[in-house]
């Protein structure tokens, strides 16, 4: 096996938007843990932001996968009528404040981490590195019409999907000399709507679908972009396949983020020379 030493880069990862697609970050991680590859900076939207949080804070995609086994959609998205939204997002208050706590701060996470949300009075662009970790993400996390928007600061805020999916733009902020982005929505396929949540859903998706399209290969190092396409964004009970279909993407690009962080150490460089020459 091939050794390496650290180049002193910093790795920046920004975790895209899906609802349940965003399972497939666990095995993100799961790669990424396995590879001994440790994240510097993470930026989150919507499922992504989740998962970012939970991890900063220091919960593991294990622990996160043992709280996944739990979880269904009839609670995550139990229905609760309300002048804002037909569905409460308790469920997931619940499994935030459990593992980070009801008053922690962004700030305070063990990794540096960016939430992106989105104004929903006039459709700009918020981004929290600072402030109650629980109602940012709820904010990040709220699909709109399915959930009320969460109010912080005076501003009404939703899904960060709306104006960034794959929250690339922090990561610059934080100074990652290594991104990688992970786009959950890069292949699409949609099933007949059965009820309004569904209309819902689907409208959200294909929302998303179209602004996920945004990230190219030059505005990030590594993008990974899993075929997520026979999952719907409903999907929560099927987190175990998603999960493998993000741990088997990021592998095929563990090599390419090893080169890009470290370089060989001298003594395999000369041990390759000399098995090219036959020393």
């Amino acid at each position: 096996m091939e050794k390496y030493k650290s180049r002193n880069l910093k790795l920046g990862v920004a975790f895209g938007g899906g609802s349940a697609l965003g399972f497939a970050h666990l095995g993100v991680l799961k790669a990424l843990e396995e590879n001994d590859i440790a994240i510097d900076f993470i930026s989150g939207t919507s499922s992504g932001a989740i998962i970012g949080a939970l991890y900063a804070f220091g919960i593991s995609f294990k622990d996160i996968e043992q709280e996944a086994d739990k979880l269904d959609w009839k609670k995550l998205a139990k229905i609760h009528p309300s002048k804002m939204g037909i569905t409460t997002n308790k469920a997931i208050r619940e499994v935030l404040e459990r593992h980070i706590g009801k008053n922690a701060d962004i700030a305070d996470a063990n990794i540096p981490l960016a939430i992106v949300t989105t104004d929903i009075e006039n459709g700009s662009k918020v981004v929290f590195k600072s402030g109650n970790v629980i109602d940012v993400v709820l904010a990040s996390s709220c699909l709109p019409g399915l959930f009320s928007p969460i109010e912080i600061e005076g501003l009404m805020l939703v899904d960060g999907g709306i104006v960034e999916n794959v929250p690339i733009s922090p990561l610059k902020g934080f100074g990652a000399d290594i991104t990688i982005a992970v786009n959950l929505l890069r292949y699409r396929r949609y099933k007949k709507p059965k009820s309004v949540m569904g209309v819902l859903v689907n409208s959200f998706d294909m929302i998303n679908h179209r602004i996920s399209a945004q990230p190219r290969q030059s505005d990030v190092n590594i993008l990974i972009e899993p075929d997520l396409s026979d999952y719907f964004m409903g999907d929560i009970k099927k987190w175990k396949e998603l999960s493998d279909k993000g741990y088997l993407e990021t592998q095929k690009h563990i090599s390419t983020i090893k080169t890009l962080l470290y370089q060989p150490v001298l003594e395999d460089i000369w041990q390759k020379i000399k098995d090219l020459f036959k020393i």
